[in-house]
């Protein structure tokens, strides 16, 4: 769970992304975008002001060709469906409504069984889930000193998740995918978060207002903002100015790479268990810690939607 703390409002704070082949066809590709950290304690729903997106790029232009938008409709205590568009070329960099509709008026599953929409080649969830990440967060702030207890054992998210065919993703194979979420912000609308890669805004913007300018940067302009900053924490790590350079010049446009022609797992896009917080310790203290001695959870499914059941809550 990599949330972002200078979100505000849980609804569109991102905790994760995943982008995977679909286990036993690879002519599929699933997207996960997951929000809402330690649902359903701060928020019961998903905001319906709020524009959830997944946006490709196809050639390396840190720019959307592609896009996904998920949209909510306003929820009466106990029901909420969501709306899903393709968006592609110039309508896949901006926001809302915009494309085609590929799933339409999907319900939200709130209890513990997982309500599935299927139209044409598109499968489609969104509800409450067990939330995937798994990390010893108390070990991270004790110095790197590691119990194994897993701070999300028994925690929830809201997952928004996608089956999609390949073709649907961009010319091809090789891509670079982002979740952001928009809303409005003092009465206008804007990008409030943004997930590419996990840990890279906690770990390389270390105050609450770096973090908070990160997010709301696009991708398109984050090297130029904020590759100096990347340079001198590496560097404070140990590493040499070149590598340094070289490693931030790698996280920067914070996109996760994708490619749906080759097997995935880190660094090819990312499934439920790669274990991300392992290699951004090892990163971060240029080797000397490798382990947070915390393993993936064992509740995962096998099909759709991936994400394990729900856990027991109390409100």
């Amino acid at each position: 769970m990599s949330h972002h703390s200078t979100v505000p409002n849980p609804q569109t704070d991102i905790t994760d992304l995943y982008i995977f082949q679909r286990p036993g066809n690879p002519t599929k590709s699933i997207l996960i975008m997951n929000v809402n950290p330690f649902a359903p304690t701060r928020a019961s729903t998903f905001a319906p002001e709020a524009s959830y997106e997944l946006k490709i790029d196809t050639n390396g232009d840190a720019e959307a060709e592609v896009a996904f938008h998920v949209l909510f409709s306003k929820s009466d205590g106990t029901h909420q469906a969501a709306t899903v568009y393709r968006a592609a070329g110039e309508a896949a960099r901006s926001t809302g409504p915009v494309g085609e509709v590929i799933i339409h008026n999907a319900p939200v599953s709130f209890g513990h069984a997982a309500r599935i929409t299927t139209d044409g080649d598109y499968r489609f969830y969104a509800g409450l889930r067990s939330d995937p990440w798994f990390a010893d967060v108390d070990g991270v702030f004790n110095n790197f000193q590691f119990t194994g207890k897993d701070t999300f054992a028994e925690a929830n998210i809201f997952g928004i998740v996608l089956e999609v065919p390949n073709g649907a993703l961009g010319p091809g194979a090789q891509m670079g995918v982002w979740a952001r979420t928009v809303a409005l912000v003092d009465g206008e609308l804007g990008q409030v978060d943004q997930v590419g890669r996990p840990l890279v805004t906690a770990v390389f913007n270390p105050t609450a207002e770096e973090q908070h300018h990160f997010v709301e940067t696009l991708p398109s302009r984050q090297r130029a903002a904020f590759l100096p900053r990347f340079i001198t924490i590496l560097q404070a790590a140990g590493y040499a100015e070149a590598d340094a350079t070289r490693i931030a010049q790698e996280l920067l446009p914070d996109i996760l790479p994708y490619d749906y022609a080759r097997p995935t797992g880190y660094p090819n896009g990312r499934v439920l268990t790669d274990d991300w917080l392992d290699s951004m310790i090892a990163l971060i203290t240029n080797g000397k810690q490798t382990n947070d001695l915390v393993g993936p959870h064992t509740d995962l499914l096998n099909d759709f939607p991936y994400l394990g059941a729900p856990h027991p809550t109390t409100t």
